[in-house]
């Protein structure tokens, strides 16, 4: 399913209606440039999961990992662009995370380590400065009905 969004409030309800639908053991996979999208969507997504709007949510690039409680259990936001390799994920908290909601940014770094389906989200550039367009793939097709934002 591919999904124009276009601007960042698209983004932001788009992360708000995926949320809703994420439930423990849940991974997204969220692939990328720089500046496709992948931030805005995990602020936004963690903010709706939380429940809580104004949610300081910084980026996990340096930490690699950012854990969050929420009324749905723990959510884990992992940045795997510096990560030296998937047995790095183990000192990481990774086995843990499985069994809570994990937004992954950078997934192909986990390589094989990636939770089996995964909702795989691939921002693009739109046609113009603010839209983008999001490929997703991974979660069967009656959990992504409505997701038109």
């Amino acid at each position: 399913m591919q999904i124009r969004l276009d601007d960042q409030l698209a983004t932001e309800t788009l992360a708000a209606l995926i949320a809703d639908r994420c439930a423990p053991g849940d991974c997204l996979a969220l692939s990328g440039g720089l500046g496709a999208g992948k931030s805005t969507f995990s602020r936004a997504f963690l903010r709706h999961l939380a429940r809580d709007p104004q949610m300081e949510v910084p980026s996990p690039s340096f930490a690699l990992v950012q854990p969050y409680e929420t009324p749905k259990g723990a959510a884990y936001h992992y940045d795997l662009w510096r990560l030296d390799g998937p047995d790095a994920l183990h000192e990481l908290a990774w086995d843990e995370a499985c069994e809570g909601i994990m937004l992954v940014e950078w997934p192909e770094r986990a390589e094989d380590l990636l939770p089996e389906g995964a909702l795989h989200l691939t921002f693009s550039p739109g046609k113009t400065e603010d839209s983008r367009l999001v490929d997703l793939t991974g979660w069967p097709d009656g959990r992504l009905t409505g997701l038109k934002p």
